[in-house]
This record gives C-alpha cells, structure tokens and sequence, in this order.
C-alpha cells in the first residue's frame, strides 16, 4: 500500500462528487409509477417559461428526458457512496423463488480479499451475500421470456423507452415529426411490455440486469429501441483512485451514459469494482481477461481456464452485468493479422492471440464456451462477445480477419441463445465512412440481428486529440444502420488516460451521435426535444435554449462570454449577429408584415368582390350612358 492508502479509510472518508449531485436547471426528477408500487421509473422533466406576447402568449409544457443520472440529481434522496444506492430489484427477484443466497463469496479470489486485513480500509463496507440460481434453474430475462413471462423488469424498461408518449401524442407533439429510414428495424409506435418480451426472446435485446446488482435502474439494448451510449472507467497501472473511478461514474451518468465498463488494469481491481457497482445505477461491465492477466503478473502465456472461471465467478457475485469474452480470437485467425498496418489492437483480443500462438491450442474461452453459458445463466450476466481482431486503423477495416472472428461471433451466439443467455456483439473500431453500412449488414446476417454495440467507428485516422469526432461521425451512421449501443470515445484516444473533463465532451458527443441516428431512425418522440428548443431559440427564450440541451453549463457559459448581463437573457438577438441582423428577429418582423399585408390583401378583395356583384346587378355592361 502506498502512504496515502494507508492514511485513508474509504468506509469513513469517502464523499460523493458534489458536481455530480447538482440537479439541471430548470429540472425536477419524475418517477412514473407501473403496475405496482415498486416500479417507479426515473424521468427528468424540463419545465419551460411561457412564450412572449409578441409571439403570441401561450404556455409551453414541459418536455421529458431520459434519465440515466439514477437518485444523484434527485435532491429528496439523501446520497452517501460508503452505503451505496437503494435497492431497486431485490423484491422482483425474490418473488421470482429462483435464486438462493449464499454463505459468503464463491470465488477463491474474492474470498482472499475478504480474509486479507490490509484491505479493510480500502473494502466497501456493505458488502451482501451473494445470490445465485437455485440448482437447474435459469435466472436470464431471456429464459423468463422465452417462457411468455412478462418480467417486472420488462415493464420497466417498456415505461422508460416510452417516455409518456400517449401523453405526448394526444398534445400533437408528435405531428411534426420527420419521417425516418430504419433500415429493416421494427420500431412499433408505443413500446408495450409484451414487445419488449417479444424482442429479448427472440435475442434482439438485452436487458443487462445480474441479480446481484439489485441497485440498477433496467434499460434495455436494442436496434428497436433507444441508440444507447456507454463510457468507460477504471484505474491503470499508472494510477486513479477508488475515489476517482467512482466520481468518474457519477460523472458519467449525470451525462447520459447508459452503462459503464469498468476496465481497470492497476492496482485493488475487485475493490474498486465493488465500490463502482453499490453505486452505480446503470449496467456495469467488464473485461475478465483483464484481470485474470492481473493474477498472473502479467503473463498471458500463464493464464489458464481454472483461474479464469474463478475470474467470472468473481464478478459474477460482485454484480457486473456484462462480460466482454473474446471468444472468437482463433488460432487460425491469428495469422490474418499479420500483413495489417496495425496489426490485433484490442488488448483482449492480443491476450488471447498471444495464449494460443504460445501454447499452439485453440482460445480456452472458445473451447469451454458452454461452461461459460452455465456461469452466466446462474446470476443473469449478458454476453458481450468482443471483437478481439477489430481493426484498429482505416486500412485495416473489413479484412478477412475481422469477418472471420465475426462469423464466428455469430456461431457463438447461437450457442448463447441455446443457454437462454443474452448477447450482444462488439464491433470495431477504425472503418471509413462507404465501408460502415457492410459491417452493420454483415454484422445482422452473421448474428442473427443480436444488438450491435460498436466503438464509433472512427471514420479516419488523422485527427489525434479529436478522436471524439472522427468516431462521432461514424457512431451517428452506424447507429441509423442499426447499431443498438455506441462505445463513447473521447478527446484522449490514443494519448492518454481521460479526466473528467473528456469524460464529459466523450459522453456528450456521443449523446448527439446516439439522438441523430433516432431521429433518423424515425424513433417515435425522438423530435420533440428538438422541435421545443427550435421554438424557443425562435422565440428568444435563451433561459429554455439552454436548458433544453445536452450540455446546458457550456450553452449558458458559451453566452455569457458576450452577453453575461442578465438583460442579455431575454434580449432579440444573440452575439453572433447583433440586434440589427439577427435573422430570427428579422423573421418576426416579416411575419408582422406579411400579417398587415394579408390585412389589406382582405380588405382589397372584399372590395373586388362587391364591385363584381355591382356589375352583374347592372346588367354586365361594359359602357353606361352618363
């Protein structure tokens, strides 16, 4: 332990970021209730003012958002990180009689950290017995789905991607919506909980929920659903604290970011894992190869299945909620990479590739994949089936070697599915912008329509320190293709660990990628947002422009650098174009005019109009004698 670790005990000291805990603007936290009392669904609802007089007077409702931000910016729930979040899911699983509660932890690992002293000022201090699926039984939303059970979680996840549209529907908020090209997905107008049992049976979404993770809020992952975002965390061999991961998940959802994947490769992994899940509102996932790498100092020649199994174990009681397994790196693959410019760049993927060149045996995860489905079955992990040979340059996209570990992806996935085991499928990664609809199209064949979850793609490769962007692009087309969930890149790819700061551009860049493809996707509701921020900018309601972004600090701050008056908030124009070019203020005035002309224009033709009358009434004749 380092001198400071030593000086500090988290179970006493240990605060929640207040940044994180601040409700937004203008905001107040919604639930809505389902068909019992312990369904409540987070909502945030943005309250907007009322349109000016010389706009015409009128109210404007509030608009709903989706919530990833659980309890933190709820300011009635008290938040204290060393207790963890409240318990959402413990009585729907009970209810279910399926599962047992254990003795203590399972894994050998985990009981060596339990039983290691020096650890107890570092360990999160509540930490529950395990649950797992009593002998023979199947605790997976797909197995319950597959046996026509509509699950409280189903429900749950139906009233949250609704976001109250019969509401929104019957207030004409959806009449002005675009059209959209969904590319073969089945977006119904209202999502039911029978649809959504419909769409997991059939392995076309996944709600990642282990039942020892009782804190999460259900979401679901889907092409027929919300483009859902994830961000990423975790410590590395050159620092971060447990402290810092767990502000970096606070900050990361109060975002937007729909799961979290811890991928910490440094020091005390299981205890900062076990910090991040009692706190984490949203799915959690993991890499196990990582730290099963760990448990062998390092060398990937030295894994073998025994430690790993104990590895998902492990996890699987702390609660993560989905594992990447790089099961389709293959022997034979291997070689595929050997001409590409960048060679194997996912860090699993060259773990296991390193294992099967040094030991000349097929990839362990692939050959004891059923006994991986027996794991994850028993405490409702999901698949993530990692693209451990994505490319990782634009030179490299859709070669032999990346479709090769597909196919077999999609072989792997069927094997899951046997298991009534979710699955999703990652994808790459560094592909050019006329290449990515072919991974989607590829990717929908060979898995069977399985969601998609991609990192970007990033669309060239000659923009370091704006990666944020290069893969922003590719994100918002693959996600109109079909992608269920997009993998948030930020500023400091490549270059280096990313603070909360890259955090929050990552979450937020990806956030308009995810919205765009729903907008393009026609997903019912996606426009309304936009449509009230549209009539608000109109209307000069700087107050509810901001509010109504992803972003409103750096909207309002953004303003304020021109304008910081408070006078400047209610003001007809912007900095940009001053008072007397503001095209929306010249768009009024024509308005007003074209309303005076249209006046006259009546009055002109009630004129004509009796003239006429007069005329016939005469006899029609051109000439009158005086």
């Amino acid at each position: 332990m380092t001198k400071q670790e030593k000086t500090i005990n988290l179970s006493e000291s240990a605060q929640v970021d207040q940044q994180s805990v601040q409700p937004f603007p203008r905001s107040r936290k919604v639930y809505v209730e389902g068909s019992r009392p312990d369904i409540r669904v987070p909502m945030r609802e943005i309250s907007l003012d009322d349109t000016p007089t010389d706009f015409g007077g009128e109210s404007n409702a509030p608009v709903l958002v989706y919530d990833t931000s659980g309890p933190y910016t709820d300011p009635n729930v008290i938040i204290d990180v060393r207790k963890g979040l409240a318990d959402v899911r413990s009585a729907w699983i009970d209810a279910r009689g399926d599962t047992e509660r254990l003795g203590g932890l399972s894994s050998d690992f985990g009981q060596q950290r339990l039983n290691d002293a020096e650890l107890a000022k570092l360990r999160f201090a509540h930490v529950r017995n395990p649950r797992r699926a009593k002998a023979g039984a199947n605790v997976s939303q797909m197995h319950y789905a597959r046996q026509g059970i509509i699950t409280a979680e189903m429900e749950y996840v139906a009233i949250r991607e609704n976001m109250k549209l019969q509401e929104a529907r019957a207030a004409g908020l959806l009449d002005d919506q675009h059209a959209g090209h969904s590319f073969g997905a089945n977006i119904p107008k209202e999502i039911t909980p029978e649809f959504v049992r419909q769409e997991i049976a059939r392995g076309r979404a996944i709600i990642p929920a282990n039942i020892n993770h009782p804190e999460v809020e259900p979401m679901i992952i889907g092409r027929n659903f919300l483009v859902k975002i994830n961000g990423n965390i975790g410590n590395s061999a050159l620092g971060s604290s447990i402290e810092e991961e767990v502000a970096k998940l606070t900050w990361g959802i109060r975002w937007g970011s729909d799961t979290v994947m811890d991928l910490s490769t440094g020091k005390h992994i299981h205890e900062t894992r076990e910090w991040i899940i009692r706190n984490s509102p949203v799915p959690i996932g993991t890499v196990p190869i990582y730290q099963a790498l760990e448990k062998v100092n390092g060398v990937a020649e030295d894994l073998t299945w025994e430690l790993f199994r104990d590895t998902l174990i492990e996890q699987a009681e702390q609660g993560v909620d989905y594992f990447t397994i790089h099961a389709g790196v293959l022997l034979r693959y291997v070689p595929l990479t050997a001409k590409r410019v960048t060679g194997i760049v996912s860090r699993g993927g060259s773990i296991m590739a390193k294992w099967c060149l040094a030991h000349h045996k097929e990839n362990f995860l692939y050959t004891h994949f059923d006994e991986i489905c027996e794991i994850m079955k028993a405490y409702d992990v999901s698949f993530s089936l990692g693209d451990g040979l994505r490319p990782g340059s634009i030179a490299d996209a859709n070669d032999a070697a990346q479709f090769g570990e597909l196919e077999t992806l999609g072989e792997l996935t069927k094997i899951a599915w046997k298991h009534d085991v979710q699955c999703m499928i990652e994808g790459p990664g560094h592909v050019p912008m006329q290449l990515i609809k072919e991974n989607m199209d590829k990717q929908l064949e060979c898995c069977d329509e399985a969601p998609f979850y991609t990192l970007g793609p990033l669309t060239t490769d000659i923009a370091p320190g704006y990666d944020h962007i290069t893969s922003g692009i590719g994100a918002a087309m693959i996600g109109w293709f079909g992608c269920a969930m997009l993998c948030y890149v930020t500023p400091k790819e490549h270059l280096g660990l990313p603070n909360k700061d890259d955090v929050k551009t990552g979450i937020i860049t990806y956030k308009i990628a995810a919205h765009a493809a729903d907008l393009a996707k026609g997903h019912p509701g996606a426009q309304i947002r936009d449509n009230a921020l549209s009539k608000a900018r109109f209307e000069f309601r700087w107050e509810d422009q901001f509010n109504l972004g992803l972003d409103p600090d750096t909207a309002r701050a953004f303003h304020d650098e021109t304008l910081p008056k408070e006078s400047a908030k209610v003001a007809h124009f912007c900095s940009m174009c001053g008072p007397k070019f503001c095209s929306m203020k010249i768009t009024q005035e024509v308005r007003e005019y074209a309303a005076k002309i249209e006046a006259v224009d009546v009055t002109v033709e009630q004129g004509m109009r009796e003239q006429a009358e007069r005329f016939r009434q005469e006899g029609s004749q051109l000439y009158h004698k005086v």
